[in-house]
């Protein structure tokens, strides 16, 4: 692990960054120097030792050069949207700024692609699709802000993930620079013998690809000096997820979907929580796949409605929101089906919306839980575990046996579809004991997701928030194998250290709290 820089080496670093950056995009002073402090967990802070701002991959070749040589750490960030402290800087490091890199080269109709650059926002790519009648399908709620690089960072969902998959999904290709500053890319999407594939199957006198601008772009990419996706080795896959710790991405060929001619969501009410996990499963059980489904608690549903006036039902203990999305017959026959089973499953009220400004209604509510909770709490801590779907009731009923135990609310919105779970414990920082408190009920969920048969993260990564919860869910051999994947990109281990992975002796002292406090046992640990 790099260590901090002496005095004199770190102006001389400061300086050398200043030789390879225009005026302005070096930023050493504290009070330019706070915004980066820290991500959306803004719980955790640390101040970089520098914070660059690169426009072109020139640039960021050099600043990684200068860092490697130099054996300082460096920390890639997007929009800073994450919520695990994935882009938490480093005190002895550089932390690197892809806002610059916000342009999209160009929409593809034919092959429904995008090439983009990684600090372009995620719905702008909607945007730009959508003359084409095309859409991006990973929506997480940030998605007005967050960008496609720190989706591939985090792999991001959404609310439509369930049917559309997640940024892993939708990812076709990622260029990147290694730590020794060379390019390097990932997936088929960026070969040039493919872009001019796709141009020879273009109709006669069709328009090629086109940039935003409405200029004719080259083609889909150039090459890389390295592209790695041979057969065996899905390492694109292994990037998207990574967090920034094997390679700083430049470029991202995404996946580009037809618009539904029709959508429609229904509201279901139901007057307890674990029938409402159980009516999940069910939906599901049937052999149907709504485009969305999403669940909210009472908590939830009372906090949003005053904030955005969703048409929720608040006397409902809970609501499902399932979408339907295609042609107008398939949207009518699934519809049917879907309510034919959550009235069996004890739905106590039916709504399904009547046009397209009454169903983004629905969906406004639910993506706005985040900041609903701003508005009736000081502080929220939001939490990001997956179990399995007909787990769910249990989980909600657990969570609020937690309310009691740790004394703090918590409201939740889930991807039930997927058993993704967004539980928002509410606190206030300045009432000494509040965020500790918030902090062990958070990990007592990821525990519990794990001895549900789930997972400690759906789509918001590690980063440092859950880094000790890795030594619950992982073993010893499977954190060597996680590390040597990351010595495999990173043999110095300068590109955000100290997240995701955690260290044996780290999860050792993690297991001996857990032990001494008589919550958790870890078979997985080497004793001691």
């Amino acid at each position: 692990m790099a260590r901090p820089l002496p005095p004199g080496q770190a102006r001389q670093l400061i300086q050398r960054l200043q030789q390879i950056l225009p005026a302005g995009s070096v930023l050493h002073r504290e009070e330019d120097l706070r915004p980066y402090e820290c991500d959306g967990l803004s719980a955790y802070r640390q101040l970089p030792l520098v914070v660059v701002i690169p426009d072109a991959e020139a640039q960021v070749q050099a600043i990684i050069r200068l860092c490697r040589a130099l054996d300082v750490p460096l920390v890639p960030r997007g929009a800073g949207t994450g919520l695990t402290g994935s882009a938490l800087p480093h005190a002895g490091g550089v932390l690197m700024s892809m806002a610059r890199f916000n342009r999209i080269g160009h929409v593809d109709p034919y092959s429904r692609t995008a090439r983009v650059q990684p600090g372009v926002r995620n719905l702008a790519i909607s945007e730009a699709a959508a003359p084409h009648g095309l859409f991006y399908a990973p929506d997480p709620s940030s998605q007005i802000a967050c960008t496609i690089g720190g989706n591939v960072a985090e792999n991001s969902g959404g609310v439509h993930c369930l049917k559309y998959g997640l940024t892993v999904h939708n990812v076709l290709a990622v260029r990147g620079l290694t730590v020794d500053g060379d390019p390097i890319t990932l997936g088929p999407g960026m070969d040039p013998a493919v872009a001019e594939g796709r141009a020879a199957a273009a109709p006669p006198g069709a328009p090629g690809p086109r940039d935003v601008s409405g200029a004719p772009s080259g083609p889909a990419c150039t090459t890389s000096a390295v592209a790695l996706d041979a057969p065996g080795l899905d390492l694109l896959g292994a990037a998207i997820g990574s967090e920034g710790m094997l390679l700083v991405v430049t470029e991202v060929v995404v996946r580009l979907l037809p618009m539904p001619r029709q959508a429609r969501v229904i509201m279901a009410s139901f007057d307890d929580v674990e029938t409402a996990g159980n009516a999940v499963a069910d939906v599901i059980a049937a052999g149907l796949i709504p485009a969305g489904m999403e669940m909210m608690d009472q908590q939830a549903t009372r906090a949003v409605e005053p904030f955005v006036n969703a048409g929720y039902d608040l006397d409902a203990a809970a609501i499902l929101l399932l979408e339907s999305d295609g042609t107008e017959a398939e949207v009518t026959e699934e519809i049917a089906a879907m309510e034919a089973v959550l009235r069996k499953a004890g739905a106590t009220r039916l709504q399904v919306s009547t046009s397209d400004a009454e169903r983004m209604r629905f969906w406004s509510g639910r993506k706005n839980a985040f900041p609903a909770a701003g508005r009736i709490s000081a502080d929220y801590y939001c939490m990001d575990g997956t179990i399995p779907r007909r787990t769910l009731g249990r989980m909600l009923q657990a969570i609020a046996g937690m309310e009691r135990k740790y004394g703090l609310r918590c409201m939740n919105v889930f991807h039930a579809g997927d058993g993704n779970l967004h539980p928002l414990i509410l606190f206030d920082s300045c009432i000494p004991g509040e965020w500790d408190r918030a902090e062990k009920f958070g990990a007592e969920i990821l525990e519990l997701c794990v001895g549900l048969g789930g997972t400690i993260t759906g789509e918001h990564g590690v980063g440092v928030e859950k880094i000790n919860s890795m030594c619950v869910q992982f073993s010893e051999a499977e954190r060597a194998a996680f590390f040597a994947l990351k010595r495999a990109f990173d043999p110095p281990g300068l590109l955000n250290p100290g997240k995701a992975i955690p260290t044996l002796h780290r999860c050792a002292e993690y297991g001996r709290m857990h032990v001494q406090q008589g919550r958790l046992k870890f078979p997985e640990l080497p004793r001691f």
